[in-house]
């Protein structure tokens, strides 16, 4: 009569001890299978976080820039020409746009767009100066003194531009011309390896010619060979 319920007893002990080391020993082996998993996993995943978030900055950085760009104006130096200015070359552009800002007011401000050292590295700033007429025989640092900076890139990425009329030929300079340029490449590489970041990108000049000129190939009194407006080489 006590047989059966000897055995019953028996089979609710639960686990023995040699059953619970196994059971600790398992546990640990997956557990280190886990850490080492792991400790593979996440430094990779945490790069790619980082290829992310500096994407996205790169990005709203040439948004901003190509912005700016968009809303070059066509307003020449003095009364004395009717070239616009724009000064452009492969490392930094300098155009004249309606002044944008909380506290800007209505008027036009003078960008510049560039390389500049900061703290032995280079950066891409966006600096701005009031724009008032400038006096012939002056040069330009004479007459302006450009504040209010803005860092847009740092290292290791640096920012070129390269400029294209009309006729969509990239030019590695725009100045003295007679127009602003109908599009400017914008292109972001690593300092480190050069290679070219796919956010680099096109930004067009809504712009070419001066508000009041109604003829197609923007030749307003100007005297000169038509084709020589779309070249900045020319003078």
């Amino acid at each position: 009569m006590s047989a059966a319920p000897a055995k019953r007893r028996t089979r609710e002990r639960g686990f023995t001890l040699i059953e619970t080391i196994v059971a600790l020993v398992l546990m640990g082996l997956l557990l280190s299978a886990l850490a080492s998993i792991t400790a593979q996993w996440l430094p990779s995943w945490n790069r790619g976080l980082d290829r992310i978030q500096r994407s996205e900055l790169i990005g709203i950085a040439l948004e901003r820039i190509g912005a700016d760009l968009a809303a070059a104006e066509f307003v020449p130096a003095n009364r004395e020409t009717r070239r616009p200015l724009f000064d452009g070359s492969e490392l930094s552009v300098m155009f004249v746009r309606t002044s944008v800002g909380p506290n800007a007011g209505p008027g036009l401000d003078l960008v510049r767009l560039g390389e500049t050292r900061d703290g032995g590295e280079f950066v891409t700033v966006r600096t701005q100066a009031r724009f008032t007429p400038l006096a012939d025989g002056l040069s330009l640092s004479e007459q302006v003194h450009f504040g209010g900076p803005v860092v847009l890139l740092r290292a290791p990425y640096r920012l070129s531009f390269a400029y294209a009329g009309a006729d969509r030929i990239w030019k590695k300079a725009w100045k003295d011309a007679d127009r602003l340029p109908a599009m400017i490449r914008l292109t972001v590489r690593d300092a480190a390896s050069e290679r070219v970041l796919s956010v680099s990108t096109i930004a067009p000049v809504h712009v070419q010619i001066p508000s009041g000129c109604t003829k197609p190939d923007g030749n307003c009194g100007d005297k000169r060979n038509p084709d020589d407006a779309t070249d900045p080489g020319k003078t």
